[in-house]
């Protein structure tokens, strides 16, 4: 072994005390294994926005106690300097179902270490008793550790840096670190877990728009927590909006940290639902993920198959019936000046679309929540009314007293749409395309190429930035003319009459928007979590209104003035989604051939 590499093992062997992770590391060392040590001790987790994710197993690299330990040690130090009055405020501290036997890691485990390490220190913790879904942490005041700060919104930069530099600077345990008794009968520790969740439930009342329509409603949903904790919570929420309680999945309605019934624990990609939907006549199934923060839909449709629909289209329906019901009960028009709907930049533009023609204010943030988040708390500080946020990877925020996506929410809310729906004798894949034609058609797409290797991406987005040997980038891809260009990682919109971007830049990570001249948008953007070039595309078509035609093209950040308009003979028909789709997909083609370049770099896409 390296100096450094065992340098890392004597160490995390003279302060690791759980005998699983320090035995594995010892046969390691005795096998002379050195590619799996590597794996374990290359580098240590970095400390972002979205926390720590890692797979659970020993070593730095990895989620186990003593990184959990080293981690909130961090934390600690961090938030004791940037709040005076600590500990009377207090942490909450939660923990989903994940378990990983061979290492004896675990949420629950993981959350107890937690507390004990702020407990030590004097800090009151707020610990729930049992497994809870993710959004009621912010609600409060994954395998995984994830942070809110005390607006309820996930941390944003410089909060990232401070608490990782913080963490190195905390790394040996502290001497009660391990006494997990510690916080046992301490009057520091307290279990909100009741209080929270009544409190939770009945601010989701005032999100029921049509109590009498579920009461009488005869439209059925299967729901699948995917093994995760989501049953119990979902099953309250249909009954505090006094809607039957859906059918769950027998064999998914238990957290069971093995998913032992899907490959992946996918909710867009689970089967055993429609099995279940079919056998007791339901037309609609919901299902969360394991930590039930996002939720996926599915149609059974009048040809007899299943229509899952993407976070995009989900998007359009929630967008759509929130302002809807709040239009309802708010008849003064000059609310809407004071009324908001957030997405992220690589989700549908179909809230701008919406917001456009009903008078309300849309803004879009980076990708993820953390944005949307505080951005949404800034927002309802002013006095604003923030209706609904979204994102594509199907993450909703329904309510605004969690500032964050939440499943649960979510469920509920698409069921009472479709209960509505129903009296109208409508589906919700109708109702999509009565938006569609209201407002325009939408049509996205989005996927990935795996690359492993830094360098390689480095320089695909270089070319990109650099695409005549002049330092210009490309005016068109394939025979697809590009009319504007943002590029959140240097900083440069050509839309923008100082050429700066207005959404915040980071150099860390790969960003660039091309606007088409045909009205396509696509992004194509580096993961901060997994080893792909990620893409986003999407084809807007007018309304069927023609008088609202010179608002169809999108241009990063807001829509082109009908100077900037392509000829009306190249818009794509608004009634013709088929073509429009077509047409994303050459687009989609041209992308892929000319800006990833999969023979030249060598990239492996999504299919293979």
């Amino acid at each position: 072994m390296d100096a450094r590499l065992d340098q890392e093992t004597a160490q995390w062997l003279r302060w690791d005390r759980n005998p699983l992770t320090s035995e594995s590391v010892k046969q390691l060392i005795a096998e002379g294994n050195k590619e799996e040590l590597q794996k374990c001790f290359g580098a240590r987790m970095e400390f972002g926005t979205a926390g720590l994710r890692a797979p659970m197993g020993a070593g730095i690299s990895r989620m186990n106690d003593l990184t959990i330990i080293q981690t909130t040690q961090g934390f600690c130090r961090y938030l004791e300097k940037q709040f005076s009055d600590l500990k009377q405020r207090g942490v909450v501290i939660s923990f989903d179902a994940r378990a990983h036997p061979a290492s004896g890691g675990s949420s629950r485990r993981f959350a107890r270490l937690a507390a004990t390490a702020f407990i030590s220190q004097g800090v009151p913790v707020y610990l729930f008793s049992d497994i809870t879904p993710t959004p009621f942490v912010p609600y409060t005041q994954d395998n995984g550790y994830k942070v809110y700060w005390d607006n309820g919104a996930q941390i944003i930069s410089p909060h990232d840096q401070g608490i990782s530099q913080a963490i190195e600077e905390n790394l040996e345990p502290w001497p009660q670190a391990w006494d997990e008794s510690l916080i046992d009968n301490n009057p520091l520790l307290h279990d909100p877990s009741t209080s929270i969740s009544n409190d939770y439930f009945e601010d989701l009342k005032k999100y029921c728009f049509h109590r009498t329509v579920n009461k009488e409603s005869r439209v059925k949903f299967v729901h699948t927590s995917v093994h995760g904790v989501g049953h119990e919570f979902v099953q309250l929420a249909f009954s505090a909006f006094d809607l039957a309680p859906p059918e769950a999945v027998p064999q998914q309605k238990d957290p069971d940290p093995e998913f032992p019934t899907v490959k992946y624990p996918n909710p867009e990609e689970e089967t055993l639902s429609f099995a279940l939907a079919d056998k007791i006549k339901a037309k609609i199934v919901l299902a969360n993920d394991p930590d039930a923060d996002r939720l996926a839909v599915a149609e059974k449709q009048d040809s007899g198959e299943w229509r899952v629909f993407s976070g995009n289209e989900l998007g359009a329906l929630l967008g759509w019936w929130l302002f809807t019901s709040w239009k309802e009960k708010n008849q003064d028009q000059s609310n809407l000046k004071d009324t908001y709907m957030l997405s992220s930049t690589v989700s549908s533009k179909i809230l701008r679309a919406i917001a456009l023609k009903e008078g309300f204010h849309f803004e879009e943030t980076l990708t993820g929540f953390k944005w949307m988040g505080n951005r949404a708390k800034q927002l309802v500080d002013q006095g604003k009314t923030v209706l609904f946020a979204f994102e594509e990877a199907i993450g909703y925020m329904c309510c605004p007293f969690v500032l964050d996506k939440d499943g649960v929410s979510a469920a509920v809310i698409c069921a009472e749409l479709a209960s509505f729906l129903a009296t109208k004798n409508l589906s919700l894949s109708q109702q999509l395309k009565a938006i569609y034609v209201e407002y325009g058609y939408h049509i996205t797409t989005a996927s990935y190429f795996i690359c492993h290797d830094q360098g390689t991406i480095q320089k695909l987005f270089g070319k990109l930035r650099n695409y005549d040997g002049k330092n210009n980038y490309p005016k068109a891809c394939g025979k697809f003319e590009i009319s504007a260009i943002r590029d959140l990682t240097t900083g440069y919109d050509d839309s923008q009459p100082d050429k700066k971007a207005v959404l915040p830049t980071s150099k860390s990570s790969q960003m660039i928007t091309f606007t088409f001249a045909n009205g396509g948008v696509a992004t194509m953007r580096t993961s901060g979590t997994e080893p792909k070039i990620k893409y986003y595309a999407e084809l807007c078509a007018p309304p069927g209104n023609s008088e609202n035609r010179g608002l169809i093209v999108i241009l990063n950040g807001g829509y082109m003035s009908s100077g900037e308009l392509p000829k009306p003979d190249t818009w794509v028909s608004p009634l013709d989604p088929e073509q429009l789709k077509r047409e994303l997909d050459e687009l989609v083609g041209a992308i892929e051939e000319h800006f990833f370049q999969p023979q030249k770099y060598n990239l492996q896409s999504k299919a293979e």
